[in-house]
């Protein structure tokens, strides 16, 4: 997220920090560089890293090319933007990524985070780490919660069901998860973490939506993709 520097020049502290968070207004897992504080950067990139170095450890070379075109997925759909009020929401589809990933999501958001940072500056470098965070824990939690009800040969209508709750559920604790790094990073950001909550439950009800019928889909065509993620 480039800024203008001259702008900030005059601006107290905390004005300096806000200003990326307001001139940027896709801020919804893409938090620009300059607004988090240093403790939350550092707890998150230490987080992102774990998660990435167990995703890297299970991910057997056979699931690569699953995992890369989940990664593309994740890239596309996070560019296309709606407005929504004074900032942007888009489709984060992190739920369907954790369901068919597990915590291999953890490289493929970190790539598809990074392509977006370098290539069309969503986001930024220093604050990578939290922006997969951020993607990717909610991911890998309702995966979790999807395969510990999930039992083969389950029917058609469960399986949507349980992919609802896993979609809808995702983006909802995404959103929580911005808002939380945003606030803890100061007093200034709180009204921009309520407001990345409440743009975000339409996405919540529309991710759930997809979820379950692309989990439905899946169930009837290529149930093994639903098993258990090392």
């Amino acid at each position: 997220m480039p800024v203008e520097g001259a702008r900030l020049v005059a601006r107290k502290p905390s004005e300096r920090r806000l200003a990326p968070a307001i001139e940027d207004k896709n801020i919804m897992a893409h938090i620009p560089d300059g607004v988090l504080s240093n403790p939350v950067l550092l707890a998150g990139t230490v987080v992102s890293v774990a998660g990435v170095a167990f995703g890297l450890r299970g991910l057997d070379p056979v699931r690569i090319p699953k995992v890369a075109v989940l990664s593309a997925v994740l890239f596309v759909a996070s560019l296309v933007h709606f407005p929504a009020g004074l900032s942007s929401v888009h489709l984060l589809l992190n739920g369907l990524a954790g369901i068919v990933l597990g915590w291999a999501v953890f490289p493929a958001m970190l790539v598809a985070l990074l392509l977006q940072a370098v290539l069309f500056g969503f986001g930024g470098l220093v604050v990578l780490g939290v922006n997969t965070m951020d993607m990717a824990v909610p991911a890998l939690l309702a995966g979790g919660l999807f395969r510990l009800l999930w039992r083969d040969g389950c029917s058609q209508g469960r399986a949507a069901v349980l992919g609802a709750v896993a979609g809808g559920g995702a983006v909802l604790a995404t959103a929580v998860m911005v808002a939380l790094v945003l606030a803890l990073s100061g007093r200034e950001f709180e009204t921009a973490a309520r407001l990345v909550v409440v743009t975000h439950l339409p996405v919540m009800v529309v991710e759930a939506a997809f979820t379950a019928a692309a989990v439905s889909l899946l169930a009837r065509v290529k149930p093994e993709l639903l098993a258990r993620q090392p």
